[in-house]
């Protein structure tokens, strides 16, 4: 028969072409791929979709920066991100960005190249079994044969076009996963893989995927049914507002006058119900913390060791309110509900919030004006930081630093508190920031949170860099975050900063060199202040050995 694709030599061109097209007119614009063979028809077709401007492609030549890459794009959006690899280790070393999209409801497409069914288990190059190599960390993976000429037919090319719009759907939590239960009422955006088989010849100068007319559309939305519940007003209650929880718990909070447990990468640190000092009176077991009798909590919570012990007691209710990101939390085991949305049979008494604030001010933070420490770094960042700036924090001690110093204040913050892991910070703020063209993006993190992500310095050097990201070091020559926890005080120094602290002696300003950044070393609060008013692509280096 006669299609558009006629004189075409390769099936893998032609079905790579379609799937792209078909990704493109579904709206899905970011596209990260890190170099292959097996890959090859994919990577053609991207590229000449990008060459027409219909989507931006992004080539990163480690797979692993490649999918943190990604997932930021992914944070900063809300939008899919499409991973495009090679098979073998390539697809390997996407697993701790599809474990983090996965606990944190990003939606990514893992396009992964692999070898036709008989080159499977008798030794061929870069061969391994990808088909569930992600486990559940995927809401679904699609194992797809080899394309052959029969199958590129236009009947052959509709069902390609349907397996787009599938796998953009389930990414984005508007289809149920064919594994997902039917009882399941709570979709979550997440990782798709779609394992494509390939056969040589491995691609061809045809067809033009950016000229291809193809019909394509999201299937209708899944909906589900909201859970609601009705609290008794008498009880003592608190927010508890964790990764994720954005703007619904200040609202929630301000609504019925509750005081706000607020961590710095929830998005609700703001407000005037806001608790700053919620770590310390906590971890204090005040009059007024023995008073609580319920806590609401919204997103994840992860950074303190109090607050999980105020869930785990039996005198306190918990009611969770269910993100359709994060997914289910209950540490405690204990929740009395989870659900979408929480009223008040009466006024809360005004008093309860009021002890709060009272307490709240009465905090007496150290007196340190003018010292460069990491509780004026918090509060000199977020200074700093607003309008169009984003913000991102790095899992390591710092985090937990603006958790205990961090103002109130309405920023966008960003960290990845899916599985709290360091990787891939700095890929991942990269990501973030391809989306803020006319703010600053800002990246606050430890030196070896640094160190392990240095790779993604590199970006994409022969595209589109972000104008304005500032990676703020905080250098104290190792994991000082091991300090507060129990083995510093059971070990001899020597085994402590062996086996935890692990200094490190590198020399960053060496490094940003190396990969074409800027570096500042600051010794001063002044210093950082003019470093932070700065442009460019910069590390700025603050040294607290």
């Amino acid at each position: 028969m006669t299609h558009s694709n006629q004189g075409a030599t390769s099936p893998a061109q032609i079905f790579a072409a379609q799937l792209m097209a078909s990704f493109a007119k579904l709206g899905v614009r970011q596209v990260f791929l890190a170099p292959g063979a097996r890959s090859q028809a994919l990577a053609i077709a991207a590229g000449q979709l990008a060459a027409a401007g219909l989507i931006d492609l992004h080539v990163h030549l480690d797979e692993r920066s490649l999918g943190f890459n990604a997932l930021g794009s992914a944070l900063g959006s809300g939008e899919p991100s499409i991973i495009i690899t090679t098979s073998g280790t390539a697809v390997a070393n996407l697993h701790p960005s599809v474990l983090e999209a996965s606990h944190s409801g990003l939606p990514l497409i893992l396009l992964t190249a692999d070898r036709p069914a008989e080159l499977r288990g008798v030794g061929s190059n870069q061969t391994t079994n990808q088909v569930g190599i992600f486990g559940d960390a995927v809401r679904e993976c699609v194992d797809v044969p080899a394309p052959t000429m029969d199958d590129v037919d236009e009947a052959g090319l509709r069902e390609v076009s349907a397996l787009a719009a599938r796998t953009v759907s389930i990414s984005l939590a508007w289809s149920r996963p064919a594994a997902s239960p039917a009882t399941d009422d709570l979709l979550r955006p997440g990782p798709v893989q779609l394992n494509l088989c390939f056969r040589e010849p491995l691609s061809a100068a045809e067809p033009n995927a950016a000229q291809l007319k193809v019909s394509v559309a999201l299937p209708e939305r899944v909906q589900v049914e909201p859970r609601f519940a009705v609290l008794s007003a008498s009880v003592p209650t608190v927010v508890l507002a964790g990764a994720g929880a954005g703007e619904h718990a200040v609202e929630f909070a301000e609504s019925y006058g509750l005081p706000l447990l607020a961590e710095p990468s929830s998005g609700a640190r703001y407000g005037s119900n806001a608790i700053l000092h919620y770590r310390t009176l906590l971890a204090d077991h005040s009059t007024l913390v023995g008073e609580i009798g319920r806590v609401v909590v919204y997103g994840k919570p992860t950074l303190g060791r109090a607050a999980i012990a105020l869930l785990k007691r039996e005198d306190v209710e918990v009611y969770v309110v269910r993100s359709a990101t994060m997914g289910h939390f209950d540490v405690s085991r204990r929740a009395k509900a989870q659900v979408d949305e929480l009223v008040f049979d009466d006024e809360v008494p005004f008093e309860w919030l009021a002890k709060w604030r009272h307490l709240d001010a009465a905090v007496v933070s150290s007196k340190t004006a003018g010292q460069l420490n990491r509780a004026n770094i918090v509060r000199e960042v977020w200074g700093a930081t607003g309008g169009q700036d984003d913000l991102v924090l790095g899992a390591s001690r710092m985090i937990r630093e603006a958790d205990a110093m961090a103002p109130a204040k309405a920023i966008r913050i960003f960290a990845n508190r899916g599985l709290a892991g360091i990787d891939g910070t700095i890929a991942t703020a990269n990501g973030i920031a391809l989306h803020n063209p006319e703010g600053t993006t800002r990246v606050l993190l430890g030196d070896l949170t640094l160190l392990h992500d240095a790779g993604s310095l590199a970006g994409d050097a022969l595209g589109a860099q972000p104008a304005n990201l500032q990676v703020i070091v905080v250098n104290d020559g190792g994991g000082s975050i091991f300090e507060s926890l129990e083995m510093a005080s059971q070990l001899e120094t020597e085994s402590f900063d062996r086996l935890f602290r692990t200094p490190q002696k590198v020399d960053i300003w060496g490094l940003a060199g190396a990969y074409g950044w800027q570096h500042q070393l600051v010794k001063t609060l002044d210093e950082l202040r003019t470093a932070l008013a700065g442009s460019g692509r910069v590390i700025i280096e603050i040294d607290l050995r």
